[in-house]
């Protein structure tokens, strides 16, 4: 029997993270069996679901590297199929109509809630007559359709992930919603528990896997398998994503989105392999950095934590720094030339590019990183203070001095690193100078700084845009 997946999102949001690693589980796990990984647009909220939100999951999977298998399906082009489904259980007496009104919800709920019970509904209209239900219709009322649960029943299932879980029937919240009201004999739009089951089933999905925050949804699901005789699938419920007080990641922890992450600089690569370590977790011997590929090799369902996993900034920073450290040189900078181009930077050529690439390469850990990386290259950089006190030592600017007679003297145009070590050697030799207080004077009059990138070779850069000379020139007659 084939082994089907599906990820099921609503497109009420952008793309969110939890949404992105229930994607990534599911389809790693396709990979490792030998199944397939299916789509299924949940649009049936009709206020809420946008179109764009549609094209930003799919666009944010494929961004991922998660191809599916079969054209995405959207549910809200099955509705009659859903209702022909809840008349059946209507007619074979698994439901009813509930003609309950909301404001005799809310009163049931208000004395609830005075005696300390939790919301559930009585299920007072479980036995209507035709003759109450026509009664209740002539008034004007509206009903949803109910389905029935048996509180005396125990409903249990072995989780892939957690296994045995059981339920019981009166921890359901009485007979379950299966359709939104509608007026006379009329059965309004489904609701997801009912929705989903009979697309799962129209699918022939075999595993379902997703967040553990739908385990009582599967208790209520696998009671409607069975009462429209559908063949259960195996379920799989992941722990959710926890910021680092331990709550469940929100937008209130700033970044959720996908978007938000690739806008940051983040690498699909390395976003997707940080993920998958969220709950799971390689036998010992594994590398931390690997592609989808080598984890879907190794990937399991039981090798999911059952707790909740916290989401580490440092570790993602750590695992997309190492991609972009191992990228093509090449692949970085056709990424990086994009910066430059937003910022209207031109570098004077291909080889200059390739090499400030390199340079900057090691001190990246986002992508974004580039323009605070090569700005100082492009653009000249004030003196800092620490900079400025270094220069107001006399001997600062005087080695700086030897340094600029030595290139006019030369007619040192352009250098490479070999000529760049060779003056800063000769002019120490000759003079008798510290070499740090060369190196020194030279880092501040590039970058205004005692810090930055490797001396040598970011004055081969800058010698070959012609800019080394002009920025020593300024530090002699500062003030």
């Amino acid at each position: 029997m084939e082994k089907r997946l599906r990820l099921a999102p609503s497109p009420t949001g952008l793309f969110h993270i939890g949404t992105a690693r229930t994607a990534l589980f599911n389809w790693l796990y396709a990979q490792k069996i030998g199944g397939k990984f299916l789509i299924r647009i949940e649009d049936t909220d009709f206020l809420r679901s946008k179109s764009e939100y549609t094209k930003n999951i799919l666009e944010g999977l494929k961004w991922l590297g998660l191809k599916w298998d079969e054209e995405p399906i959207k549910q809200s082009d099955r509705i009659s199929i859903h209702k022909s489904y809840i008349k059946k259980l209507l007619e074979c007496g698994a439901a009813y109509r509930c003609f309950t009104t909301e404001d005799e919800i809310s009163e049931l709920r208000e004395v609830q809630k005075k005696k300390g019970l939790p919301p559930k509904h009585d299920n007072r209209h479980r036995s209507l007559s035709k003759e109450e239900i026509e009664t209740f219709i002539s008034q004007g009322r509206t009903s949803v359709i109910r389905f029935k649960i048996d509180e005396k029943i125990e409903i249990k299932w072995v989780d892939q992930i957690r296994g045995e879980i059981k339920w019981q029937g009166k921890d359901l919240g009485g007979d379950l919603v299966l359709s939104r009201r509608a007026k006379g004999y009329e059965i309004g739009d489904p609701l997801y528990n009912l929705a989903v089951v009979v697309d799962d089933n129209f699918m022939n999905i075999t595993h379902v896997v997703r967040g553990e925050d739908h385990i009582s949804n599967t208790a209520k699901q696998i009671l409607i398998y069975k009462a429209l005789n559908f063949n259960l699938p195996t379920f799989s419920h992941t722990p959710l994503i926890l910021n680092s007080e331990g709550k469940k990641l929100s937008k209130r922890d700033c970044v959720t989105s996908i978007d938000e992450f690739r806008d940051m600089g983040y690498l699909p690569e390395a976003l997707a392999n940080y993920m998958s370590f969220l709950g799971w977790s390689p036998k010992s011997g594994y590398s931390e950095i690997l592609s989808l590929d080598e984890i879907s090799e190794i990937f399991d369902l039981s090798d999911i934590n059952k707790a909740g996993a916290k989401f580490s900034w440092e570790k993602l920073n750590w695992i997309n720094s190492q991609y972009i450290k191992n990228m093509e040189s090449i692949e970085l900078i056709e990424i990086i030339k994009k910066y430059w181009d937003n910022n209207g930077w031109v570098p004077p050529s291909q080889e200059w590019a390739y090499k400030l690439t390199i340079l900057i390469r090691d001190s990246m850990t986002l992508l974004k990183d580039a323009i605070d990386q090569s700005k100082p290259f492009f653009l000249l950089p004030p003196i800092q203070k620490e900079g400025q006190n270094f220069l107001d030592n006399n001997e600062s600017k005087a080695a700086l001095k030897l340094i600029l007679n030595y290139l006019i003297k030369h007619n040192s145009e352009k250098l490479d690193k070999e000529n760049a070590k060779e003056i800063i050697n000769e002019i120490s030799k000759m003079h008798n100078v510290k070499k740090g207080i060369l190196m020194k004077s030279l880092r501040v009059a590039f970058f205004g700084c005692l810090s930055g990138p490797d001396l040598i070779q970011s004055w081969e850069l800058l010698s070959e845009s012609k800019s080394d000379i002009s920025r020593i020139e300024r530090c002699i007659t500062t003030n």
